[in-house]
């Protein structure tokens, strides 16, 4: 399958991605709403950041305890009621006179149920796509996020000039009513994909056996570092320049959007595997001029250019999915997302932290340094891994 029109055409596929794209909205929004109410409240970077970000902490205990429920829960319901139960509690963040306190347990609760998201929504469009499809299928999602954060950011950032933050809350509750609403009207209700009933133990199971092999190691570790350590640049945006911050974001997107696009749908699928370490590079790399307090027009422009280096993800999925059996696909790339967003949650509350000890700038290129690190130690390990069976055939 190399055309979006076939792409389209396929069965489901267009709902599946309209619920997305309201479930998206509704994150971008609320996100900007949220991190700007609580900079506002407190004044800290750490906790805005941690408010925005922060909650992905919390889908580590879901992966450890709820996650075969990836792949043994009916696809549709699940979708639906995580889209009502984040409807609920984005109205209760919207309630005047919450405290902080209280914020963080309800985005800790939220953390907790979005733990299973990942896995079904990616499962499930595994499903939907024929084989040999799932790269371009996956690139078109990954896109529509990108588009989705762009418009979600700029209006966000519009919507908080004429509303307050608590209104902007409210609009994100719709706009995930809205998602549970096309995800039960436009799906299929489908079986689960294994057999058996989830339960901790199963998920513990499953975890250990996706673990157990290092080339899959070395891929979700490679998901999951370089990107959380500059998420956790890009969780300073509000602190680093409150008044541009949704343009940043916005323009953020825009340089996925075109990573996404070249890598799905420019790129031959035999130059694809070659590109992961250059765009985990270049994810980091232009943060490391932050350094200089660069202005406005520059950091947007850095901001840009560095999220291209986004669609390594794409290709790692896919390596992903070829070191994966089918039967446990939601599982493996349930882990693959709640790990991503786990390290995303700690790189916002490792960036905010020296954020509050130094100043977001400083914070910034210390984060892009990291995943610089940590990115050419991954490659070399990799590139050990691949030699070590051809030294034994030889020694054979």
């Amino acid at each position: 399958m190399r055309s979006y029109r076939e792409l389209l055409r396929t069965p489901e596929y267009s709902p599946f991605l309209l619920s997305f794209a309201a479930y998206a909205a509704a994150q971008t929004i609320g996100g900007l709403a949220l991190g700007t109410l609580v900079y506002r409240a407190t004044g800290s970077p750490l906790l805005s950041a941690v408010s925005m970000f922060g909650p992905q902490l919390a889908q580590l205990l879901g992966a450890a305890f709820l996650l075969s429920g990836a792949d043994r829960l009916p696809p549709r319901a699940i979708l639906t009621v995580i889209s009502l139960a984040f409807a609920a509690a984005t109205a209760v963040l919207a309630l005047p006179g919450l405290p902080i306190w209280a914020v963080f347990v309800v985005l800790l609760l939220q953390g907790l149920v979005a733990s299973l998201g990942g896995g079904v929504r990616g499962g499930l469009m595994n499903e939907i796509l024929p084989k040999g499809g799932y790269v371009l299928g996956r690139s078109v999602f990954n896109m529509l996020w990108g588009l989705i954060q762009i418009t979600g950011f700029a209006t966000g950032g519009a919507l908080l000039t004429l509303l307050s933050p608590r209104a902007c809350l409210l609009l994100t509750a719709a706009c995930y009513l809205l998602s549970a609403a096309v995800t039960r009207l436009g799906l299929t209700a489908r079986p689960p994909r294994s057999t058996g009933r989830p339960s901790f133990s199963a998920t513990w199971r499953t975890n250990a056996l996706l673990w157990s092999s290092r080339p899959r190691r070395l891929v979700f570790l490679g998901l999951w570092v370089p990107n959380g350590l500059i998420v956790g640049s890009d969780s300073l945006y509000v602190s680093y320049a409150p008044s541009a911050a949704g343009t940043m974001y916005a323009c953020g997107a825009l340089g996925m959007f075109a990573g996404d696009l070249a890598v799905g749908r420019l790129v031959p699928p035999a130059l694809r595997p070659r590109l992961a370490t250059p765009l985990r590079l270049l994810l980091a790399v232009p943060y490391l001029f932050f350094f200089l307090r660069p202005g406005i027009a520059l950091s947007v422009l850095a901001a840009t250019v560095a999220s291209v280096g986004f669609a390594a993800s794409l290709v790692l999925q896919e390596r992903l999915m070829s070191l994966t059996p089918d039967e446990l696909a939601g599982q493996s790339l349930g882990l693959h997302t709640t790990g991503m967003v786990a390290f995303q949650g700690i790189g916002a509350v490792l960036a905010g932290t020296l954020a509050q000890l130094t100043s977001p700038a400083t914070a910034m290129t210390l984060m892009a340094t990291a995943s610089i690190a940590v990115t050419l130690t991954l490659s070399a390990l990799g590139r050990r891994a691949e030699r070590r069976p051809v030294a034994r055939l030889e020694r054979a």
